[in-house]
C-alpha cells in the first residue's frame, strides 16, 4: 500500500470518529434516561441495520444517482476554492466535519493495489484539454468512512439513539457497498486496463485526493 493510501485511510478513520463526536454534541439530552431504563429518543429511534435495509435500494442509491455531479467538475472546483466547492456541491454534517460529495464518472482502471486485501483501484477520468482526474475507488473487503451517509443529506443524527448508532449506519451502508456493488464487479485484479462507470461519494479529507465509496460500479 502506498504512503498516500495509508495516510488517506488513516484520515478516513479519524474523520469518522470526529464526525461522530461532533454529531453527538448537537443533540443535547440524548443520554437522559427515564425510570424504566429507556430514553424517549431510544424508544423512537431506528435500528441502523433496519434503516439501511429499508433505504439502500429505495432511497440511498437513487439519491446518489440522481444528484451526482461529474467528478471532473467537482475536482476542478475543489482545486480552485475548496470552501466554495463544498458549499456548492457538497454537504457538511457539522461544524468542522469534512464536506462529502456525490459524484459520477467514467474512466480506465490504471492501477490495482494488491499489496493488501483492502487495496483500492485507481481510475483515470479523462478531461478535455487537461490532465485526467484520478479517482481511488474502495474495493473492500473492509470499507471505512462516512462519505455516503454524509453526502445524501437526509440521514440525520437525530433519527438514531446516539452517536454509536449513527456511526453504525455508515458501517451498514459500507457493508451494502461491499456486498451489492463491489462483489458484483468481479475480481479486482482483472480490472486493470478496463473501463468503468461509477457513482458514489467521497469526503474531502486529503487535498487533491478523491477516495470514492461507490454506490454503482459497472465494468464495460
Amino acid at each position: 500500500m502506498t504512503v498516500i493510501t495509508r495516510r488517506l485511510l488513516a484520515a478516513v478513520t479519524a474523520a469518522t470518529l470526529a464526525a461522530a463526536v461532533a454529531a453527538c454534541s448537537k443533540v443535547p439530552g440524548v443520554y437522559v434516561y427515564e425510570k424504566d431504563g429507556e430514553s424517549a429518543a431510544a424508544a423512537s429511534a431506528t435500528d441502523p441495520k433496519t434503516y439501511v435495509d429499508d433505504n439502500w435500494t429505495q432511497k440511498i442509491v437513487p439519491t446518489v444517482h440522481d444528484n451526482a455531479v461529474d467528478v471532473a467538475t467537482v475536482a476542478a472546483a475543489i482545486a480552485d476554492d475548496p470552501a466554495a466547492a463544498g458549499k456548492k456541491y457538497g454537504n457538511q454534517t457539522g461544524t468542522g466535519s469534512p464536506f462529502a460529495f456525490m459524484v459520477k464518472g467514467s474512466g480506465t482502471v490504471t492501477e490495482v493495489d494488491t499489496s493488501v486485501p483492502t487495496g483500492p483501484v485507481t481510475v483515470e477520468v479523462p478531461v478535455a484539454g487537461g490532465k485526467p482526474v484520478k479517482v481511488t475507488i474502495a474495493t473492500g473487503p473492509v470499507i471505512a468512512g462516512t462519505a455516503i451517509r454524509d453526502a445524501v443529506k437526509f440521514i440525520a443524527f437525530g433519527d438514531f439513539t446516539n452517536q454509536i448508532d449513527y456511526a453504525e449506519v455508515a458501517n451498514q451502508i459500507n457493508d451494502r457497498v461491499r456486498t451489492d456493488v463491489i462483489a458484483k464487479a468481479g475480481d479486482k485484479e482483472a480490472l486493470k486496463g478496463k473501463k468503468v462507470d461509477f457513482y458514489g461519494a467521497f469526503s474531502s479529507l486529503a487535498p487533491g485526493t478523491i477516495f470514492l465509496v461507490p454506490t454503482e460500479l459497472a465494468v464495460k
